[in-house]
């Protein structure tokens, strides 16, 4: 099986990787794609621009031979919409192939506001990851019947089922991260030495 991890990466962090890591040890991925969004559809433009945050991901996932820098977002024009980048995986990968969409709980409450969103259940299993800030709310009908704990369900199909996990707590965001950047207070070991790095000698998130 193949993980999605999708965001703006603005800057990527050690919860990002943290809870990503768990989900692949948790369902046995064989790799998982970090892939920087260009435009987000839901939330302000990043603070960094695509290659900063595309050149963080990198540094941030070099150790790490089972997670993959993705870029598809980026060279591509318009919004940076899932349901686009998982068709054009299915268009590499073949129908058959299990895709994992790998999501937070905060992103998972808001799923059904996603654009194409039915859409994006026909092309990818869902995995939630807990969040220390986000309490779960009740399923939807169409949530229930995806439902399983059963990590053999996503591996024999290539979509359509919703996998809950629970994941190291760690309250780490990257609004915050900025924050404190741009009051001068450290972030260090809030995210990878090589990203805190860059970050540094880039001069990012300071007014």
């Amino acid at each position: 099986m193949i993980g999605v991890r999708g965001g703006t990466f603005d800057p990527i962090h050690t919860a990002h990787l943290r809870a990503t890591q768990e989900v692949a040890e948790a369902l046995s991925l064989s790799q998982v794609r970090f892939i920087p969004g260009k435009l987000p559809p839901h939330r302000s433009q990043p603070d960094a621009t695509a290659d900063q945050r595309l050149a963080m991901v990198e540094l941030a996932i070099a150790s790490n031979e089972r997670f993959i820098a993705d870029d598809r977002e980026l060279r591509r024009e318009g919004y940076s919409y899932t349901v686009d980048t998982l068709r054009s995986l299915r268009h590499e990968l073949g129908e058959s192939e299990p895709l994992v969409l790998i999501l937070g709980l905060d992103a998972f409450q808001g799923f059904t506001s996603w654009h194409e969103w039915e859409a994006i259940t026909t092309l990818a299993h869902l995995a939630v990851t807990s969040r220390p800030d986000y309490t779960a709310q009740p399923l939807q009908a169409w949530a229930q019947a995806m439902q399983t704990d059963n990590a053999e369900e996503l591996r024999n199909s290539p979509a359509s089922k919703l996998f809950f996990t629970d994941t190291t707590a760690l309250a780490i965001s990257a609004t915050d991260i900025r924050h404190q950047q741009q009051e001068q207070r450290s972030i260090r070991y809030l995210l990878p030495d090589a990203v805190y790095d860059y970050i540094q000698h880039q001069n990012l998130y300071r007014k």
